[in-house]
This record gives C-alpha cells, sequence and structure tokens, in this order.
C-alpha cells in the first residue's frame, strides 16, 4: 500500500479541483484498456498524501514503461488492501450501502445531480416523480479467475470516487469492468462522476424460478391418456381373445322359441278378423282404357258388395275379376250400381264357399265405439286395420271425377286407416258384423309420387249399412236403385245459416216441383229451411245428404223460415 499513489476526493466546499480534470482528460478510450492488468483503483481508503498538482504533467511527459509499471504497483495494492481489510469492512459495507431512497447520500458532493437525472433536467432530491431514468446497462464482469478483490474504498476502474472513496464505505469485491468509454462521459450511477454501482442485489443476477410440480391440467390430461390407453389396449385384447379367422363363432347359440297357441279369444281384434276375413274379396277391373283394384264382401245370395267407382271402369265392356281369400279367382258381372250412393252390387261365377258377410244395425253406432277396417289397399289383400267411431253423420261428397255424378253421403267417420284400395270393404264392429261400406278418405293433396292420391290421415268414411241394404235390395231386385227427394231446387250461391230454395226459375226448372212432396207441404220458393227431423240443417249439401239417408215414404218435420217468420212443415219423401 506504500508504493501507490492516493488520489483524495475533493471535498465538497471545493467543487472539482483540477486533479480530477486531470484524471478525467487520462481516462482509457480503446482497446489499450480492455485488460485485467489495466483496471485501477480510483483512489483508496487510506490515503498516505495528496496527489502532487503537477501528477498529470508527469504522467502525460513518461514513457510507456512507466506506466505500465505504476499500473501493476497498484493491481498488486489494491489485491493487498482487498485481502486484508474485506472480511473486516463488509458487514459495515452492506450497513452503510446508498439505498434506493431519494435523500441525498452524506458521501455525495453538493452539486452532485440525483440518481435518474438526466442533464438538462430540473429536480432535487426527494421528488420520486422525477426519477424516471433507468440504470444504464453495466458489462458483467470478464471470464475466467479473477486476481483478487477490489480494494476497499475503490468506486470502480477509472472513477476517482464512488460508494468506496474518501468518505464513503468501504465495498469489497465490487469490481466493475471499463467498457472502454471515457470517464467524462459515464452516467450517473456508473461509476462516473459522483455516482455509485448498483446495489449487491444487482449483481446477483434474476432470482431463480421456484421449482414446481405439475400443474392440475397436465395431471388431467395425463389421467385421460391413460385410460384411453387402458380402455383401447382392453378392448384389443379382448377382440384379439374371442375373434377367429372367419369371424364366426360355433358355440353361438340363440335360445329356442317358447312354445305357445295361436287360437285367440273371439272378442279380440284378431278373433274378429279371422273371422270376416273369409269373405272379404279384392276385385280387379279394367276397361274404357282404365285399371284399378278395389274390396268388396260376400253377402247373401253369391252376390259382393262394393263401390260404384271401384266397377264403373268396367261398365259397359269391362272385365272384373274376383279374388277370395283361399287364393282363388272367379269373373264377375254387374247386377247393379248407384252413382248417387256410391253403391254397386256384382255376381261372380262361383264363390269356392266363402262364408257370408252377417249385416249389423247403423243406427246403434256411437261415437267411440270400437271398429275394424279390412280390404286390400294398394293391391295388398287382407289388410286389417283397428280404430273407433269418431263422428257420425259427416255430410261428405264423393266422386264427381272425370264428369262423374257426384254421391252425397250421410257418412260414419273413424280413424282406422284407409287407403286407396279399401274402397268397397267392410267396416265392422266389435262383433264382427258389418256396419258400414268404407268409401272415402280425407286427404292433405296430391301424392307426388304420380299425381295420385295420399295415403291415410286418420279421416276416413263409410257408407252407413242400412242405407247399404235399402240400395242393395234395389238393385238385386230391379237393376236400379230409387233415390229420396222432396221436390225441391237449392240455391248453391246461398252463403247464410241453413239451406235455401231457389227464389227463382234456372234453365227453365221451377223452384218447386208442381205436385212434388214440397209442393204438398206448402213450401214455397225462396224459403230458408233451418232444421231437418230436428237437427240443424248446416248448408245444402248437409240437407240433401240427410234426405237421401232416409227412405221413400217416410215424413219428416222440417223448420222453415220465410219472411223473418218460422214456422214447421211436415213433408212425406218421395223417390225418383
Amino acid at each position: 500500500m506504500s508504493d501507490e499513489t492516493r488520489v483524495p476526493r475533493p471535498d465538497a466546499s471545493r467543487g472539482t479541483d483540477e486533479t480530477q480534470t486531470d484524471l478525467a482528460q487520462e481516462s482509457p478510450t480503446g482497446s489499450e484498456h480492455a485488460g485485467a492488468g489495466d483496471r485501477r483503483p480510483a483512489g483508496g481508503a487510506g490515503a498516505e498524501g495528496e496527489r502532487p498538482a503537477g501528477l498529470a504533467d508527469e504522467r502525460a511527459a513518461g514513457s510507456e514503461d512507466e506506466r505500465t509499471e505504476a499500473g501493476a504497483d497498484r493491481s498488486a495494492a489494491a489485491a493487498e488492501a482487498g485481502r486484508t481489510e474485506a472480511g473486516a469492512e463488509r458487514a459495515g459495507a452492506e450497513a452503510e450501502r446508498p439505498t434506493a431512497a431519494y435523500a441525498r447520500p452524506d458521501f455525495l458532493p453538493n452539486d452532485t445531480p440525483p440518481l435518474g437525472h438526466q442533464p438538462g433536467q430540473p429536480g432535487r432530491y426527494g421528488q420520486p416523480g422525477l426519477v424516471t431514468a433507468e440504470l444504464p446497462h453495466v458489462a458483467p464482469p470478464p471470464a475466467g479467475p479473477v486476481a483478487g478483490p477490489v480494494p476497499p474504498g475503490s468506486g470502480g476502474p477509472g472513477v476517482p470516487s464512488g460508494p468506496g472513496g474518501p468518505g464513503g464505505t468501504a465495498q469489497p469485491g465490487w469490481g466493475w469492468e471499463n467498457t472502454g468509454a471515457p470517464a467524462a462521459a459515464q452516467p450517473y450511477g456508473m461509476g462516473g462522476q459522483g455516482g455509485w454501482p448498483p446495489p449487491p442485489g444487482d449483481r446477483l443476477g434474476p432470482a431463480r424460478a421456484e421449482r414446481r410440480g405439475p400443474s392440475m391440467g397436465t395431471l388431467v390430461a395425463l389421467a385421460l391418456l391413460i385410460a384411453l390407453i387402458a380402455g383401447t389396449a382392453g378392448g384389443l385384447g379382448t377382440y384379439w381373445a374371442t375373434r377367429d379367422g372367419s369371424g364366426s363363432n360355433s358355440s353361438f347359440k340363440l335360445p329356442a322359441a317358447p312354445t305357445g297357441t295361436k287360437s285367440r279369444a273371439p272378442e279380440s281384434i284378431a278373433g274378429v278378423a279371422s273371422k270376416v276375413l273369409p269373405s272379404v274379396v279384392s276385385l280387379d277391373v279394367t276397361g274404357r282404357g282404365e285399371a284399378g283394384s278395389g274390396s268388396g264382401f260376400v253377402i247373401q245370395g253369391g252376390y259382393v258388395v262394393t263401390n260404384n267407382h271401384v266397377v264403373a271402369p268396367a261398365d259397359p265392356g269391362g272385365e272384373i275379376k274376383v279374388h277370395f281369400s283361399n287364393g282363388k279367382s272367379s269373373s264377375a258381372r254387374i247386377v247393379g250400381r248407384d252413382p248417387k250412393s256410391d253403391i254397386a252390387v256384382v255376381k261372380p261365377d262361383d264363390t269356392f264357399g266363402a262364408p257370408v258377410s252377417t249385416l249389423g244395425n247403423s243406427d246403434d253406432v256411437v261415437v267411440g265405439d270400437p271398429v275394424i277396417a279390412i280390404g286390400s289397399p294398394l293391391g295388398l289383400s287382407g289388410t286389417v286395420t283397428t280404430g273407433i267411431v269418431s263422428a257420425l253423420n259427416r255430410p261428405v261428397e264423393a266422386g264427381g271425377e272425370q264428369g262423374g255424378e257426384t254421391a252425397y253421403l250421410n257418412a260414419i267417420q273413424t280413424d282406422a286407416a284407409i287407403n286407396p284400395g279399401n274402397s268397397g270393404g267392410p267396416l265392422v264392429d266389435a262383433s264382427g258384423r258389418v256396419i258400414g261400406v268404407n268409401s272415402a278418405i280425407a286427404s292433405l293433396g296430391r301424392s307426388s309420387l304420380g299425381g295420385g292420391q295420399t295415403g291415410s290421415i286418420g279421416l276416413g268414411f263409410a257408407i252407413p249399412v242400412n242405407h247399404v241394404s235399402r240400395v242393395v235390395e234395389q238393385l238385386v231386385t230391379t237393376g236400379k236403385a230409387k233415390t229420396t227427394i222432396i221436390g225441391a231446387s237449392l240455391d248453391s250461391r246461398y252463403q247464410g245459416g241453413g239451406a235455401r230454395i231457389l227464389p227463382e226459375s234456372v234453365g227453365g226448372t221451377p223452384p218447386i216441383e208442381p205436385g212434388g212432396p214440397a209442393d204438398k207441404a206448402g213450401l214455397k220458393a225462396g224459403d230458408i229451411i233451418l232444421e231437418f227431423d230436428g237437427k240443424p240443417v248446416e248448408n245444402g249439401n248437409a240437407l240433401i245428404v240427410a234426405i237421401r239417408s232416409r227412405n221413400p215414404g217416410e215424413k219428416v218435420q222440417m223448420l222453415v223460415q220465410r219472411g223473418g217468420s218460422e214456422q214447421t212443415v211436415t213433408v212425406t219423401l218421395g223417390a225418383k
């Protein structure tokens, strides 16, 4: 330590002396100062004397060898001082090291700018808002072994004063490498004029991240992966353990079917169907360039009842083929047909012992009664469907296509499925007695398949068997059926309630037929019929259906409105 020339720190009251100026001018500017041997302490804590005023001139005039020898002597002295004083002064240095507070450190000169202050900016200690500059980058210590600790009181290479300078606290082990920039250009806080190095915590580098275990998401994903692998492996193991080369199993066998009986109770649907099916037939009809099919049932005398619209294409010159449930077939001829009621009777050449259907009484039917429809929908003979009676006395218009006559039906409505091909088949009650002849269905429009009829939508209509029986008797006995009438023409343009008789003649036809039932009962042109036999009349078609459902010669009462007053008249039904 005796060979080292100490540079005293300028006193705060003196400002910056010329010794500092000389030293700043001597700061290294090139690669010449990059070696470890060229780093020199700024000044020691225990100076032996002040540097002579002419020291700068002497160094400027000295030779290169003298500067090299002087640097070596100073490095050796610094190493010795650091080893001697490092342990003793470490605790004091940590306790007295300047903190991040904005109070002015005691060891700084009065004219030293505060930490974070930039040239040209006003500021004073104690104002955090002005401390905004970031600490500049400090180059890390050079790689390789360090010659020794920095001597106590050293503020860094090329720096005349700092935290360890004269009047400050020694910082053993704080060695900072000169980056080659002039000392006068170093920013505050980097060991330059009046600055100090960063706190010891900064030189330790970023804190090591705390070691943690896997996250919950990782554990869940791992569990799912393990489950998937285990399931796949188990499935593959089972497959390979049980399969054989052909994919068959020689030991596979289904249990035997349980034993039972085909007998059913007579009142069950199966029992009723088995009794009625032998008397139901299907018909294939050709003629007039047309072909169609329908259904029918056998009655006494070997006759078959069906719909008029089923057999109409065969009259005249067509052909009718009747197919029985036993698989036999026979040709048939038309006995008679009635377009107004949509009823026809045909006579097959042979019935092959087919049983006769039992006729019931449609007047005894009530809404809700179970019913069964049997026929050959879409050519599928022997089809049985079930349902209930959903309505009675439903006015229905059937036929009228291709210029044919329209049939007005006072129908039984059912939700049993009725489809094209069911026409002419029987609608039977729970005892197997015929209560109607399936004739029409309601539909939502034409089918997209060939433009034909759509299938069942749960609204089927059957002609009551009592009306059918009267027409069939007339057709078998006379070949023609009479239609029940009152002898009055109705006004189809009328939109009010009830049915109105035409107020005047149309096309030469008078509103009231002279000498007919209406004329004899005193009805007049323009009268409005409100009720027929005690039941309200909705419109003209409903009145026609109600009249045709009755037998000729019956007497019925009608409520008539004329000129704002109402009166009741009795009419004896006629026939035509």
